[in-house]
């Protein structure tokens, strides 16, 4: 059976999927695990360049610093939505522009300390956004898959949040030579919620093997296609990290 689209209607905003309970355990948990990751590196990490164009290690942290912030204050969160807006172009550039900009003087060393005080404040204020925020349209429709849709205030801060982390910590990890820590009960959630997106979203037959900790198999449909790849590695593809092919090329935003 071809998942639900999470998108209640024709026209109307995309919305999560997973229990809200799962969801914040697992902000939770990615929070933790990116300090945990941001304390592990050396001086040299932090000059590494990622694989976003023009972002080192110190800069994609910054990023997600700012991402957290956003999500540990209203007032905070507020200012930054009107900032970016007021740059005009592509609002998540701009968002993400001024989060590494309003960061460019912080060390390493600060950029940690104040992670390990913010990510706590982000989950925590996530998990108190009251339904009546969380099931309004969000202003700005969001560019996917060479299209805008819109999405709910909650698809962004109950699964949205939680993804660009984790990403970003894939791509940490994967600059550094960090070891990246996966577990099923946390990464192989996550997984499958955007396996469930995706099949949603391209709306095909198919069968899936993702191998490691945080894969799993699934079908879809009947008489499609048989995909086989490591879990982080079909993630980072929907996530246009890797080039893609057919049913792959279908976008899932991180």
């Amino acid at each position: 059976m071809i998942p639900s689209t999470g998108v209640e209607a024709q026209g109307r905003p995309r919305v999560s999927t997973l229990d809200r309970r799962t969801l914040m355990r697992l902000a939770k948990t990615e929070y933790v695990r990116v300090g945990e990751l941001l304390h592990g590196l050396d001086a040299e990490q932090w000059t590494r360049p990622t694989e976003c164009p023009g972002w080192d290690v110190r800069t994609m942290a910054s990023h997600v610093l700012g991402m957290a912030e956003m999500a540990a204050s209203i007032r905070d969160g507020s200012r930054q939505q009107k900032a970016a807006g007021a740059r005009g172009g592509v609002f998540i550039h701009a968002l993400t522009a001024l989060q590494v900009e309003e960061r460019t003087t912080m060390t390493p060393g600060q950029i940690v300390a104040r992670f390990d005080v913010v990510g706590p404040k982000a989950a925590r204020g996530r998990r108190l956004a009251p339904f009546f925020v969380r099931r309004r349209r969000m202003p700005v429709d969001q560019p996917v898959g060479g299209a805008q849709e819109a999405w709910t205030l909650g698809y962004l801060i109950d699964t949205i949040l939680t993804r660009d982390p984790w990403m970003h910590r894939v791509d940490l990890s994967r600059a550094t030579g960090c070891v990246l820590d996966l577990t099923s009960d946390h990464d192989g959630v996550l997984v499958a919620d955007v396996v469930q997106e995706w099949a949603a979203r391209h709306g095909q037959p198919c069968t899936l093997h993702l191998t490691g900790i945080a894969g799993g198999r699934w079908t879809f449909g009947t008489g499609g296609p048989g995909l086989e790849l490591d879990a982080v590695e079909f993630c980072r593809t929907l996530a246009v990290r890797a080039p893609a092919e057919g049913l792959l090329a279908t976008e899932v935003p991180f």
